[in-house]
């Protein structure tokens, strides 16, 4: 009797476990144009800088979220566990959980990183897929950015938002960024930091104006459960990188190009064409056939991604049933009674996706189109 009730509360274990692992892990349909949606981490800490954490955790973290990469970028000047963790070599985070990785067989891409870590007007810098972070432990911050581009890294400016070095909170970029930028030795710049909790829409606007990659990362220092509910409805701020393929040449090559959307909370921020790109994959809408002779036909608007959408109907045609604001729900559908002209042909809803920006105070506007079947 007791051995059947384990099996049953083990087997009930094992299913809810599995459930949250897949309602957790995150994943984005591909793009009309075939380009496939990966989701990053690129800015993280353990132990080995002021992380809480063991690299091994932010392997397993990972895979539970469904990312597709995650960057080991520790500090490299701020170690304030060094005096119980000496660790000359600033790549051994790296090597830790790229082994965890390698072992586990997860299908994630771990890249080398590090952020160098200065006082303004520098700030504080990421470079990713290095091959040596030593070599960016340098006197003068710009010689760690030139070891950087001597190792085919991307690097980014992180979290120009922050009070501690912009009291106002308004991102700004330096003289020395805009060196930086001139010289080709900074490619990105963040939008959305975790440990901040939200988003910047000066940087976003920095970003489109410098021709800078619009980064989102969760600069996870404590455990993503705990930070960002993960697991439990939410998400880790996270890049969305559309790539030609999932190899880490195509995902490299889309970050220089400049291909992402940065993803906090229901927040999507990026340049026109590619937040465009990720709404339209998430969003469809489907018609029914007219009843009788009436123009207003019912529809519902299926979102396939796991962000919630406030949409605003911008189009001339209207609702019969609700307002001009929508809420569509992540994973989930929103029915529509649409008053069209004839009842026939096309349907057409022009709609401004307010969580989606595209520019300072600037949302999206797409349009969601659909043939009316015959009766």
């Amino acid at each position: 009797m007791f051995s059947k009730i384990s099996l049953i509360a083990t087997c009930t274990a094992l299913y809810v476990s599995t459930a949250v692992a897949h309602e957790r892990a995150v994943e984005f349909p591909d793009t009309e144009d075939g380009s496939v949606v990966l989701a990053a981490d690129l800015h993280t800490h353990s132990v080995f800088s002021d992380g809480e954490v063991w690299p091994s955790i932010r392997v397993k973290e990972a895979h539970l979220d469904g990312l597709e990469v995650l960057a080991v970028t520790e500090h490299l000047e701020h170690q304030p566990h060094k005096a119980d963790m000496p660790h000359p070599d600033r790549n051994r985070s790296y090597e830790i959980a790229e082994g965890v990785r390698a072992d586990s067989e997860f299908d994630l891409m771990v890249i080398n990183g590090a952020e160098v870590t200065r006082d303004m007007p520098y700030g504080h810098i990421n470079a990713i897929f290095l091959s040596d972070a030593n070599a960016l432990l340098t006197e003068e911050p710009k010689q760690a950015m030139k070891a950087a581009k001597a190792q085919g890294a991307f690097v980014f400016l992180n979290h120009p938002n922050w009070l501690p070095h912009v009291s106002d909170g308004i991102a700004r970029l330096s003289d020395y960024h805009k060196d930086l930028i001139a010289e080709g030795l900074l490619q990105g710049i963040e939008v959305v930091n975790g440990t901040l909790d939200g988003h910047s829409e000066h940087a976003l606007q920095i970003a489109l104006d410098n021709n800078l990659t619009v980064m989102g990362t969760s600069d996870i220092h404590g455990l993503v459960d705990w930070t960002h509910n993960a697991g439990a409805g939410g998400h880790r701020p996270m890049t969305l990188v559309l790539a030609s393929d999932r190899s880490e040449a195509a995902f490299k090559r889309a970050l220089f190009d400049g291909r992402t959307v940065a993803w906090s909370y229901d927040d999507l921020l990026g340049r026109e064409e590619h937040v465009k790109a990720v709404v339209d994959a998430c969003l469809t809408l489907e018609a029914e056939p007219a009843v009788r002779d009436y123009t207003v036909i019912s529809a519902k608007i299926v979102n396939t991604c796991p962000v919630n959408f406030t949409l605003l109907n911008q189009g001339e045609e209207t609702f019969q049933n609700t307002g001009d604001v929508l809420n569509v729900k992540r994973d989930g559908e929103t029915a529509v009674a649409v008053r069209t002209k004839t009842g026939k042909g096309q349907m057409v809803l022009t709609v401004d996706v307010l969580n989606a920006q595209i520019g300072f105070r600037k949302a999206l506007t797409t349009r969601l189109v659909t043939a009316i079947p015959a009766q």
